[in-house]
């Protein structure tokens, strides 16, 4: 069962406008990017998505049982929800119309969905990424064959402590409170997926990171944005927010650079 106010969700643009696959973090729900969503949506009109990636907001175990591949999986699905025939009727919480809403995808993703946009914009068709507070490198120093050999003693382990300004949003977030250390390494997996693919990224990128995220350091941004194939790259350092910077104190000027992003981009294609 998803976690109440956890739910996927699909926010229906004007016709003729792009499509925004949102995408959240690791251990995180889509709640973390529906603000985003709904502000992309009913400021901008574009069509906005917000998926839940495979073993997310709903029991931690669900998670231990998933693999990154299963994650790229998810976005795949997103796209293709956004891109291709959509079927009538429901699927994971989402309300669905036939027909493709956009053939101009963007993937705007936070944190391990920063990671999943970059690497499959190397895969799909897309015309853009957003990735906000994106980690560069797998936060501990240890080969990805030491982390598997740790979770099969070692389940789960606490997470650090939180950065966030906005409190009221902090107690309002869905997460869950402890790191499966299993999907630890499978994180590691995408996140080297995605070092060996930044290279060959040719759409537009902008990143997003706060000087202040204590889970993510801001130098990550700057490897991200050295290491990308692509000549339309632009980096934008904010402050006043942790990590979450789609939940948290300034938000709005994150979802404005998003906005003010796609629509450059719209007016060239």
């Amino acid at each position: 069962m998803i976690i109440p106010t956890a739910e996927p969700f699909y926010f229906p643009g004007k016709q003729g406008q792009p499509a925004c696959l949102l995408i959240h973090g690791f251990t995180g729900a889509p709640k973390e990017m529906r603000w985003m969503g709904e502000y992309l949506n009913h400021e901008h009109g574009f069509h906005s998505l917000g998926v839940r990636l495979a073993g997310h907001a709903t029991h931690p175990e669900d998670m231990v049982r998933s693999h990154h591949t299963d994650w790229m999986a998810s976005v795949e699905d997103g796209y293709h929800l956004l891109r291709d025939a959509l079927p009538v009727g429901h699927r994971d919480g989402v309300s669905l119309s036939k027909g493709g809403v956009s053939d101009r995808i963007y993937l705007v993703g936070l944190s391990m969905g920063g990671v999943l946009s970059l690497l499959m914009s190397t895969k799909l068709d897309v015309a853009g990424v957003v990735a906000m507070s994106t980690p560069y490198r797998f936060p501990y120093n240890y080969p990805l064959w030491m982390v598997r050999l740790i979770s099969m003693f070692v389940r789960f382990r606490p997470k650090s402590g939180e950065d966030w300004f906005d409190q009221a949003a902090y107690a309002e977030h869905v997460s869950y409170p402890e790191n499966p250390v299993r999907s630890g390494a499978e994180f590691y997996s995408l996140v080297t997926k995605m070092q060996a693919a930044l290279p060959n990224l040719s759409v537009p990128v902008l990143l997003v990171h706060s000087k202040n995220d204590a889970s993510v350091s801001p130098e990550s941004m700057e490897h991200i944005f050295a290491a990308l194939g692509t000549s339309d790259k632009t980096k934008l350092y904010i402050t006043g927010a942790g990590h979450v910077v789609t939940r948290d104190a300034a938000k709005e000027q994150v979802f404005e650079a998003a906005a003010n992003f796609i629509h450059r981009i719209e007016s060239t294609s």
